[in-house]
């Protein structure tokens, strides 16, 4: 039985600048399983894109893709579908629009073109994109980036009661099937899980966060967050390269 749970998201939480884990970090999530703690990666990538992270940690439970994509102790337990329909929409819509897409699940990723967001985008993330416009077709896709800089009103309402966007970054929007967020993945773990009662935690640091912030017991903003994020927060902790997750941890008693 697990004590509590703890939800980390990735991107400027319990990543530092570089995309790496600080030491200190794995080393607090290697005391906290030791005391029936149990880590869970909430974050807006797919599991193929985080491996080394989940190698890394010894985490096998994830809320992937902004909660399209669940396991729990190496256990799928839910992958949201976006339909063809969906699909074809709204790539007909970005072609419109001139908006690449890079349409995702468990296992990959593809681009519909490229521009110098999508380089800039991949560059950061470690990630070598192909484009093939057409590989959403033969695939189960759960997660769609939308990328532009000032388009969120237009893609919202274009696709209001289908998809939800939210902004990632400042060159993307994060696209799921209406309904499905952080939140919902986490409501997912916990009830098929069989969790109920235990109590939650998270870190976190921008705006996909603000739904997981509402679900837990008790938020957790790092220090360089969106100040949405630090005033929905339970505790503002340090930045996530000065030992923030640690510092965290210690003040609620997770780790000593």
């Amino acid at each position: 039985m697990y004590h509590a749970i703890v939800f980390f998201d990735l991107d400027s939480t319990l990543f530092d600048d570089h995309k790496n884990v600080l030491p200190a970090s794995i080393a607090a999530i290697h005391e906290m399983q030791q005391h029936h703690i149990l880590p869970v990666i909430a974050t807006g990538r797919n599991i193929f894109e985080i491996q080394y992270v989940l190698d890394a940690t010894g985490i096998d439970s994830v809320v992937g893709a902004n909660g399209s994509y669940v396991q729990f102790e190496g256990q799928r337990l839910m992958a949201a579908v976006i339909d063809q329909a969906t699909l074809a929409s709204i790539t007909a819509f970005a072609k419109d629009q001139g908006d690449p897409l890079a349409y995702y699940n468990n296992a990959g990723f593809r681009l519909s073109q490229a521009n110098a967001d999508t380089t800039e985008n991949f560059q950061l993330l470690r990630l070598n994109p192909v484009v093939d416009a057409h590989w959403f077709q033969q695939k189960d896709i759960n997660f769609i980036n939308v990328f532009n800089r000032d388009k969120d009103h237009a893609y919202q309402t274009q696709f209001a009661g289908q998809l939800d966007l939210v902004r990632n970054n400042p060159r993307c929007l994060d696209t799921m099937v209406h309904g499905v967020s952080k939140q919902s993945g986490i409501q997912h773990l916990i009830t098929k899980a069989g969790l109920q009662g235990v109590k939650t935690y998270a870190f976190g640091d921008g705006y996909n966060d603000l739904q997981m912030f509402d679900e837990v017991d008790i938020p957790i903003a790092m220090g360089n967050g969106v100040p949405e994020a630090k005033a929905k927060a339970a505790y503002v902790t340090t930045t996530n390269t000065t030992d923030g997750i640690v510092h965290g941890l210690r003040h609620f008693g997770l780790i000593k």
